[in-house]
């Protein structure tokens, strides 16, 4: 059957276009297309479709905090008539380096050959996380730290709200010994699960929709990228994950929020490590007090 999708065009300020594009490409649009004061992007519909409308509904209202008079134009969603995209939208997405260690390639493109990275492969669809946004490949950029101060020594992560399952991945591609990778999202996980396999991580990685308070245990490494708000909403749920002396990885933070959620952990429980700043970006590295 064939697929059907929308156009979502809207106005913004030139300074904000970059934002805007990435969170569209990070929440499944195949492609996105700038022009001097505007963007237009297309999505597949699908069930999930008015949950998608409402993130981007909030998204673009905290990053109207950033950039004043933004948001005076109305968002604009169009059907479309039917076209065959199966292969005309792959051009937007190729490989790309993170971090010293990392290649992140779409599967239908062939990576060149490296024994310095390890190569991920990720299928883009309607789950977040293709390792474009800045919110991603900070974490990646920041679990890579980390893999390498265990220095062979067992790491057990946790990863809340998964997406497409990447920063899962990479976890187990750097040595995790084991996984637990949660969302909400029945669609997120079905993509989660097919990345995993395709990536040969299936023993280390645990893919689940469990409330985040029914995960029993502790972890080394937890990594949490969203949004201000829902980590704050969590916080309590998230630090309790953490394991005395592990580390905490938050991202998905718009830079008026930073303060906010730092002041949340620090300095009662943990202590900041690092903090990245990726325009309109936050990324921490917090480390639990033993």
């Amino acid at each position: 059957m064939p697929v059907s999708w929308l156009q979502l065009s809207l106005k913004a300020p030139p300074p904000a276009l970059d934002a805007i594009a990435n969170f569209l490409i990070e929440r499944g649009s195949p492609g996105v297309v700038l022009t001097r004061n505007e963007v237009r992007a297309f999505f597949a519909r699908s069930p999930r479709t008015p949950v998608l409308k409402r993130e981007i509904q909030r998204f673009l209202r905290d990053i109207r905090k950033i950039y004043p008079g933004f948001g005076e134009h109305p968002l604009g969603w169009k059907l479309l008539k039917e076209k065959n995209w199966a292969n005309s939208w792959r051009r937007f997405f190729s490989p790309h380096k993170v971090g010293r260690s990392l290649l992140i390639t779409p599967p239908w493109v062939d990576p060149p050959a490296t024994r310095r990275r390890q190569v991920i492969v990720i299928e883009p669809g309607m789950a977040f996380g293709t390792g474009t946004h800045a919110t991603t490949r900070c974490c990646l950029e920041f679990l890579e730290y980390l893999a390498a101060r265990f220095n062979g020594g067992e790491l057990t992560a946790l990863d809340v709200g998964t997406g497409s399952g990447i920063l899962a991945i990479a976890l187990a591609k750097m040595g995790a010994a084991s996984v637990v990778a949660l969302d909400n999202d029945p669609t997120a996980l079905k993509i989660a699960r097919a990345n995993v396999r395709v990536n040969g991580v299936e023993r280390r990685i645990r893919l689940a929709n469990w409330k985040l308070d029914k995960v029993y245990g502790s972890f080394a490494v937890v990594v949490a990228n969203l949004t201000a708000e829902t980590i704050v909403d969590l916080a309590a749920a998230i630090e309790e994950r953490v394991a005395e002396g592990g580390y905490l990885v938050l991202s998905g933070i718009l830079q008026p929020k930073a303060r906010q959620v730092l002041s949340r952990f620090c300095p009662s429980k943990f202590l900041p490590v690092r903090q990245s700043r990726e325009k309109e970006w936050v990324t921490l590295l917090l480390k639990k007090r033993s």
